[in-house]
């Protein structure tokens, strides 16, 4: 039997996980009260295997109920009931943001600041987020990425070394991204923008792309970039990090930033890493003079 525990903070993407999890077969409970979790797995134990895959969601929703978590997870373990814990994480930002857009209110700010809310929901969420078997971050997952993040965990069975690594490209004159962890500029190369046929056409495009790598200094670069990349990763693994932003930065964000997060996204993908790409900028200059 598979046990998981779902869990993190108000806002995250627990609802839209267990929704993916319940359609890849698991038998999903939501806001269950901890004291039964011990009570529940013991019903689906003597299903003699047709409940053999469940998710529950545990969080702060259920109020002083939940302190009973620990207790009831101790207990688990004593009677030889293997679980994991999924832990759903997003930035203050894109807390803040998400609960703006459905209206809701956070059940830790029901009378005052959501911010505030939200920074006590964290400090109560310490202790489970440390114990954690999986930390996903959702601060830059559409839900479609992040139902393939869950799908590839539970369902493939990949290797979840709990590192989501998101190259942006991005234009320096429309400001650099305020969520990234590492900036790099790349407007030392030639731009393409001032050869007339190629200055409509983007980063994607094979004579744009042809034309950017066509330079030393860019092969260079990203030569120097996959090696300290392949320094920093495994690195930022060991020190629990769950999410790595790089942004790759050009004047319009348009070409040369294109190409060079493409290349990078390929090269993260081809040495197993799990890569999400976004080109922030790349539709902004349409209205390209000619």
């Amino acid at each position: 039997m598979r046990l998981l525990i779902i869990t993190g903070v108000s806002g995250g993407g627990k609802s839209l996980v267990i929704k993916y999890l319940e359609d890849a077969g698991f038998f999903c409970v939501d806001n269950l009260p901890p004291l039964l979790i011990h009570k529940f797995a013991e019903i689906c134990i003597q299903s003699r295997g047709k409940i053999n895959k469940i998710a529950l969601v545990i969080d702060i929703r259920g109020g002083e109920l939940f302190n009973d978590l620990f207790p009831e997870l101790d207990s688990l373990k004593k009677s030889g009931v293997l679980y994991d814990i999924l832990f759903l994480e997003a930035s203050d930002n894109v807390l803040i943001k998400r609960y703006k857009e459905s209206r809701r209110i956070h059940p830790l700010a029901t009378e005052g600041r959501l911010i505030e809310g939200i920074k006590r929901e964290r400090e109560i969420l310490k202790e489970i987020k440390k114990n954690a078997t999986y930390i996903i971050d959702s601060s830059n997952l559409t839900p479609r990425q992040l139902r393939e993040e869950i799908l590839n965990i539970f369902m493939q069975g990949k290797k979840f070394d709990g590192l989501i690594i998101n190259i942006m490209s991005f234009g320096f004159k429309y400001g650099i991204p305020i969520d990234c962890d590492l900036v790099f500029d790349v407007r030392f190369i030639p731009n393409p923008y001032y050869i007339e046929n190629m200055r409509s056409k983007t980063g994607k495009n094979e004579l744009v792309r042809n034309y950017v790598l066509s330079f030393s200094e860019t092969n260079i670069f990203l030569t120097k970039l996959y090696d300290m990349l392949n320094f920093l990763i495994p690195n930022y693994i060991k020190e629990g990090k769950s999410q790595l932003v790089v942004a790759i930065g050009c004047t319009g964000g348009r070409h040369r930033s294109v190409t060079i997060s493409e290349s990078l996204f390929s090269y993260l993908l081809e040495k197993g890493h799990r890569v999400l790409i976004n080109h922030r900028d790349i539709e902004k200059d349409t209205a390209i003079k000619k």
